[in-house]
């Protein structure tokens, strides 16, 4: 078995995986959401601090696996420095323990690999990552090794700016869930911009439409829940937009999309709808599996396990951001 531990941002949570049938034995996430919500957003010191408590507890939780454990897995990469070292140090001190090797985890691929949690990998998918910190569209042919970016942001993220939204509307964090709430109870009166619409290009952004939305706010003639339906419109159609653009192109057979922000209902069925017309299977992880978890590091672990990919005591470091190998469209 493998045990794996995520802290990368906002949530504590540990799991344990088994090597052989890819199974998942065990997994319990904390989330700081409530905590940060009064801030309008995570606060890097605060959550660090949260983890040293959470962290523990979970693991003792996990004992009765100890001596079956071949591996300890942990997100070393992107996300907050002062929140990853608090999973990395765990993972050291469990290496050293229990005698058994370091495997160190980019999360976004993580999240690429929490569509396979219980399950054998597809070797040919394109995949559309939205989440607080990143959007991106990234393509993998025969699993992690081979994972090249497609297409990302420019400013804002697809969830960073719902989470923005949000705030200028004086609700709560994470923004995702409330918007969308928001959003179902509103109409789509607003004729907001969407964001490189005359580009030929295929990237993202999303300051300009969060600009729009603050103007609209301002002019204070707008419900809350039609600005939320509106906003909501047209940061899901600047996404399916770019992705009608690369598909002209480049169609994939399999299609997921992944991340926080892959919770997000109305951008699934839009992404269903594209499956449809352009003949390509859709796939997307359960909900609770959208945001981090340690689960999708727990599966991923498990190829990284098999190809013998660990990394030297000292030389796991936390990489607060990383880079995947692009390729000119």
């Amino acid at each position: 078995m493998i045990l794996s531990i995520e802290s990368s941002c906002d949530d504590s949570s540990i799991a344990i995986t088994d090597i052989k049938s890819k199974k998942l034995l065990f997994h319990k996430k904390i989330s700081q959401e409530l905590i940060h919500s009064e801030y309008g957003g995570v606060v890097p010191e605060l959550a660090s601090r949260l983890h040293l408590e959470a962290l523990p507890k979970i693991l003792e939780e996990t004992k009765e696996f100890f001596p079956k454990l071949k591996a300890v897995a942990v997100t070393s990469s992107p996300g907050l420095s002062v929140t990853l070292n608090e999973g990395v140090m765990m993972a050291k001190a469990l290496s050293i323990s229990l005698n058994i090797p370091l495997i160190g985890v980019n999360h976004l691929i993580g999240h690429i690999y929490s569509v396979f949690i219980d399950k054998e990998i597809s070797n040919d998918i394109m995949i559309l990552l939205v989440s607080g910190g990143h959007t991106k569209i990234l393509d993998m042919q025969n699993g992690y090794q081979n994972i090249t970016e497609l297409a990302t942001t420019i400013d804002d993220s697809f969830g960073e700016s719902f989470d923005k939204v949000s705030k200028m509307l004086g609700l709560g964090y994470p923004g995702g869930p409330i918007i969308e709430e928001l959003a179902k109870n509103g109409e789509a009166i607003i004729d907001f911009p969407i964001p490189l619409r005359q580009s030929p290009e295929i990237k993202f952004s999303y300051s300009g439409l969060k600009n729009a939305v603050r103007l609209a706010i301002l002019e204070n003639k707008y419900s809350k829940e039609d600005i939320a339906a509106s906003f909501q419109k047209a940061a899901i159609e600047h996404l399916t937009m770019k992705l009608k653009k690369l598909f002209k192109t480049k169609t994939p057979n399999n299609f997921a999309i992944v991340g926080g922000a892959s919770a997000n209902l109305k951008l699934r069925e839009e992404i269903e709808n594209m499956g449809k017309k352009y003949r390509f299977n859709v796939i997307y992880p359960e909900l609770k599996y959208c945001s981090d978890n340690a689960a999708m590091i727990g599966r991923i672990a498990v190829d990284m396990y098999e190809n013998q990919d660990f990394v030297n005591y000292n030389e796991l470091k936390v990489q607060p951001r990383v880079e995947f190998k692009k390729e000119n469209l």
